[in-house]
């Protein structure tokens, strides 16, 4: 904690604060709040009921008015405090431009106020029902298990079919290695939607439709992937390779305990890509998976917005579960993302 501390107080001279660290300062604070104030405000935003939502001036705070149990109503009555005299009243009712209300200490006197006159009386509260009811009512447990199990299926998968073209494209020597390596990044330019209609042809033929696995396998293969495994592993020494061929070590067994092992910085690094692309996934998904008992979360967030109404406080309280497992993925791996970048660009 000290080395922190002074790193985040550290100065350009020696102990006395410059104009170049006033400005250094100001530009990472600004940074820091472009950066995670929209995250904050829809996590504060996600504890907000729908009242709380539509409330104007909008507030980072999730508040709600305040209601309370006046004798001879059923329900509770919201409160109010008329300008005039400072009093808190109870709406009973409002009719037109007038609210008919009472005291609380005297729920027979009925009071017209005109509801200009007065100010709703607000408190902080936060709407936990948001999460609670959408992992009760909305099978949010169902659309969590889909997520993660294309999201972990497909990161294994890319990371051994990627490391596995890679070696092949970084320590063997044949005819037309170049070639294949152009036009492999050559399809970095085709947008995704130009393959969209023959990728579900495919997936309709092979019978995958509605299925996990008909969003898995063409994602597979990447060449973003490719080129950073390939490009890192250049990086390898031959001799290490030869040497274990010279003891008999099989191709598959170099590739498997030392090349990987040796890759694993850049095998991390899109390990984190491949998640957060998987785990955001929302076009080919919506056109493979038709049954909603086999949606993604990201399916099952766009249900929630209707033709005429939209329920907001499910939905940004879902979306706040959906960016934790990518966030602590992130956290968790972010510290290989630097080192294998940058070895990435090294030969």
């Amino acid at each position: 904690m000290a080395n922190v501390a002074r790193m985040m107080t550290a100065t350009r001279g020696r102990g006395r604060w410059d104009w170049t660290d006033w400005a250094s300062y100001g530009y990472l604070i600004l940074g820091v709040l472009i950066m995670f104030g929209p995250v904050l405000w829809l996590a504060a935003s996600s504890l907000k009921s729908q009242a709380g939502l539509a409330e104007y001036p909008p507030t980072l705070l999730p508040t709600e008015q305040t209601r309370m149990s006046v004798p001879g109503y059923s329900s509770p009555l919201p409160l109010f405090t008329i300008d005039a005299s400072g009093r808190t009243l109870a709406e009973v009712r409002r009719v037109g431009l007038q609210a008919q209300m009472v005291d609380p200490t005297d729920p027979r006197t009925i009071i017209r106020v005109p509801v200009d006159g007065r100010t709703k009386v607000m408190r902080v509260h936060a709407a936990w029902d948001n999460y609670t009811d959408l992992i009760a009512k909305f099978n949010f447990g169902r659309y969590l298990w889909n997520t993660v199990f294309i999201t972990v299926i497909a990161t294994m998968l890319t990371l051994l079919v990627n490391s596995m073209a890679a070696f092949a494209l970084s320590k063997y020597r044949f005819s037309g290695r170049d070639a294949v390596f152009l036009i492999m990044l050559a399809t970095l330019m085709i947008p995704p939607t130009i393959v969209l209609v023959p990728n579900y042809l495919i997936i309709a033929t092979l019978g995958l439709t509605s299925n996990p696995w008909g969003v898995i396998w063409p994602a597979v293969a990447t060449p973003t992937g490719v080129f950073m495994l390939r490009q890192y592993m250049l990086t390898l020494p031959d001799d290490l390779i030869e040497a274990a061929r010279m003891d008999n070590a099989s191709e598959w067994r170099i590739y498997w305990r030392i090349v990987l092992p040796l890759s694993a910085p850049a095998l991390a690094v899109l390990a984190i890509f491949s998640v957060m692309w998987r785990w955001n996934e929302f076009l080919w998904p919506m056109v493979v998976l038709s049954r909603s008992e086999s949606f993604t979360l990201q399916l099952a967030l766009n249900s929630f917005q209707g033709e005429l109404t939209t329920a907001w406080n499910y939905l940004l309280a879902m979306t706040v579960l959906t960016l934790l497992p990518v966030s602590v993925v992130f956290l968790v791996l972010q510290k290989y993302i630097t080192q294998g970048i940058a070895s990435a660009g090294v030969k």
